[in-house]
This record gives structure tokens, C-alpha cells and sequence, in this order.
């Protein structure tokens, strides 16, 4: 779909994908430069969408990114108050002790979060920045330079055919070039 003419947009930094490791990398950018231009694409209708689990959350990420999310109201809500390990079999389960596992199994201090809050959460975050977000946008292609570099996406592609081919209604969506280009669509 190269031949088909499309608008394009220039950023600094496109990054592809609104979880939690392209919202960390939009926010990181700003802080580190407040002109840097930067916008995140994310293929669900919002942020927090397509990310369906919840998780076990060590806030050390969150600590160094954004020291005060407390006080921003970050959605960490429920601590983890104690481990429980088991092993599982036909017959039933048996507890393990605690003491016998590796530290990185041990859950104080951490959260029980919905990653999908967390998410649009950090979105906010990143929009107070300047980052630009923009929902519903589905990455579709890869933009390539002349020497083979990766120049940036085309996004926001509508109405082809079931076979992938061009039809009357497609819509042709937009290119989205930028200095840097992240991808990070989970």
C-alpha cells in the first residue's frame, strides 16, 4: 500500500503502542525535554483497552518516573499483604513456606493493580507533558527511507478489502514520521 497518498505528520518520536512501556518512554522523553514532540499510538478505542490483566505491581518503576504518583493519584490502591505459595496436583495443594523462595517472589510492597488503570492513568500523566495521544489508531505499516532507516508508521488505515486489497472505500490513513521511532505494541 506504499502507492497510495496519504497526509503525514513530522514528530520528534512516534511511539506505537499505550502501555505501560511506550506511555513510560513518552513520559521519560518529556521530562528529559519538555519540545520534544512526541505521540503514542495505541490500536484500542482507549488507553488501557487491549491490556486485560491485572498484576502484581512493584512501584519501584513508578518511584524513579514519577516520584510523587501518590499525590498524582496514581490507581495503586491495594497492597499485597501476604504471599502464599503452593504446589498444585491431582490430590489437591500444599502450602510452601515462604522462607525457601527467591526474593523476587516476595510481594510486599507492591500493589494488586488493573494494568488497564494503570494505563490510562499514565496516559494522563503524559498528556499534562504534552505528550499527544491517539486512540484507536492501528499501527498498519512500517515507513522506510531511501537507505533502508526506519522513518516512522502508517496508522488509521479503514475499509480494505477481506482480502487486504485497496477498495473504493478505503480510507488511507496517515503517515506518522518521526526522528526516532519506537515500537513497543505489546
Amino acid at each position: 500500500m506504499a502507492d497510495i497518498e496519504r497526509e503525514s505528520m513530522e514528530y520528534d518520536v512516534v511511539i506505537v503502542g499505550a502501555g505501560p512501556a511506550g506511555l513510560s518512554a513518552a513520559i521519560h522523553l518529556k521530562q528529559l525535554d519538555a519540545d520534544l514532540s512526541v505521540v503514542v499510538l495505541e490500536k484500542g478505542s482507549e488507553v488501557g483497552a487491549h491490556i486485560l490483566s491485572g498484576a502484581v505491581l512493584d512501584p519501584c518503576g513508578l518511584d524513579a518516573l514519577i516520584p510523587d504518583w501518590k499525590a498524582k493519584g496514581a490507581p495503586l490502591s491495594v497492597p499485597v499483604k501476604k504471599d502464599n505459595f503452593y504446589l498444585l496436583g491431582e490430590a489437591g495443594k500444599i502450602r510452601i513456606p515462604n522462607f525457601p523462595m527467591p526474593p523476587l517472589m516476595n510481594n510486599h510492597g507492591n500493589y494488586i493493580v488493573s494494568m488497564g488503570n494503570v494505563c490510562r492513568w499514565m496516559a494522563e500523566q503524559a498528556e499534562e507533558l504534552g505528550v499527544e495521544i491517539f486512540p484507536g489508531m492501528a499501527c498498519s505499516e512500517i515507513v522506510y527511507g531511501d537507505k533502508g532507516e526506519v522513518k516512522g508508521v502508517v496508522a488509521g488505515v479503514f475499509g480494505l478489502e477481506a482480502d487486504g486489497t485497496i477498495g473504493p472505500d478505503t480510507e488511507p490513513g496517515m503517515e506518522l514520521l518521526g526522528k526516532y521511532v519506537f515500537l513497543s505494541e505489546g
